[in-house]
């Protein structure tokens, strides 16, 4: 699969620079808000920011592997928590209605298909494959997910969407985003492994014990990104990873959520780099491993709150600082237009 994903043009950013030097502030006084602008500016300026239809996508699939014990709920507990996101019953309801993030459930491949008419059904199978002992899927079922994301991603860009927000469900998908981690990344199962959503030590040195025969018996496709997928990763991490790459092709920025979710980037950024110009690394998850991952990408996320609940619940609430970058760099009155005396000219003046 090729994308053409365009990088952003630099040529922009000096007069972006400009313009958020020129506003009522010192120099670098609004931080990262300040570095978070100047990425939207690119994607859609630069005269100002410009964010329509902001959309935020969760996908939902089941994991073989969580059969084996590896987490602290059963697996018909993704089913559950997918009818609590339609019924408007979880976290990720409450802020997603805080900022009017247009919320989207996609079933990519829970055990029991959900009857309702708010679900996406992007059904790639009724679980993937425990990877510890086979794959978590065939290439047709990658191919088919890769399709089901690029056709979601153009109907959004059709609405006027340019800010897409990624999230996930699924019971057992810390282990397969770990696997995908440590593949990725050349680490060990030890290091990427973590805690979940909170299970004991010695479900941990299961999970760790699983991934590392994962790794180990697909240890042939881990050069090859999508052999990878196919290998180590969930149906909702497949769909997570084509989305990224089919926005980015759009030029449509990507609010990243957490572990999973940069799993998933990782893997886009393997097949394209040039996607990564168009993510937004939203928070730090109290996962273990998502610091070594940010570190590969060099990343420094807009919030660090110790979450570690998934749904995309870090995407939406950075959507608020999203937002305020927006309205600072639109809206602050500059030096001229405000009648203010430029700091600017001040510091210099001392310093000469």
């Amino acid at each position: 699969m090729k994308f053409e994903i365009h990088g952003l043009d630099n040529s922009r950013l000096s007069r972006i620079t400009q313009i958020i030097n020129s506003k009522t502030k010192p120099p670098g006084s609004l931080g990262m808000l300040e570095s978070l602008a100047t990425q939207l500016a690119l994607i859609t300026g630069p005269e100002t920011i410009t964010l329509s239809n902001p959309s935020l996508l969760v996908f939902a699939g089941d994991h073989g592997i969580a059969l084996q014990g590896v987490s602290t709920a059963p697996q018909s507990v993704t089913r559950q928590m997918v009818l609590n996101f339609l019924d408007g019953g979880a976290a990720i309801n409450c802020f997603t209605q805080l900022n009017g993030l247009n919320l989207k459930i996609i079933d990519t491949g829970i055990t029991e298909a959900v009857q309702h008419d708010g679900i996406i059904s992007q059904r790639l199978g009724s679980s993937t494959g425990d990877i510890s002992t086979e794959a978590a899927m065939s290439t047709e079922q990658l191919t088919l997910g890769f399709t089901y994301a690029r056709a979601l991603v153009e109907e959004l860009h059709g609405q006027n969407c340019n800010i897409i927000g990624i999230g996930e469900m699924g019971i057992g998908n810390s282990s397969s985003a770990a696997a995908v981690m440590a593949a990725v990344l050349g680490l060990s199962a030890d290091e990427c492994v973590g805690l979940g959503t909170g299970i004991t030590s010695t479900q941990r040195e299961l999970k760790c014990s699983l991934v590392k025969q994962a790794l180990q018996r697909h240890r042939h496709a881990i050069a090859n990104p999508l052999e990878l997928l196919a290998a180590l990763g969930g149906f909702e991490i497949v769909q997570m990873t084509a989305t990224i790459l089919y926005s980015a092709e759009r030029g449509m920025a990507v609010l990243i959520d957490g572990f999973i979710a940069t799993a998933a980037a990782l893997v886009a950024y393997r097949i394209n780099p040039a996607a990564k110009q168009y993510m937004i690394f939203c928070h730090t998850s109290g996962e273990h491993g998502h610091q070594k991952m940010l570190q590969y990408f060099g990343a420094t996320p807009l919030l660090d709150l110790n979450m570690r609940l998934g749904e995309g619940t870090g995407a939406a609430l950075a959507m608020n600082l999203v937002y305020a970058a927006q309205s600072f760099y639109n809206d602050m009155a500059s030096f001229d237009s405000a009648g203010v005396q430029d700091v600017r000219a001040t510091t210099q003046a001392t310093v000469d």
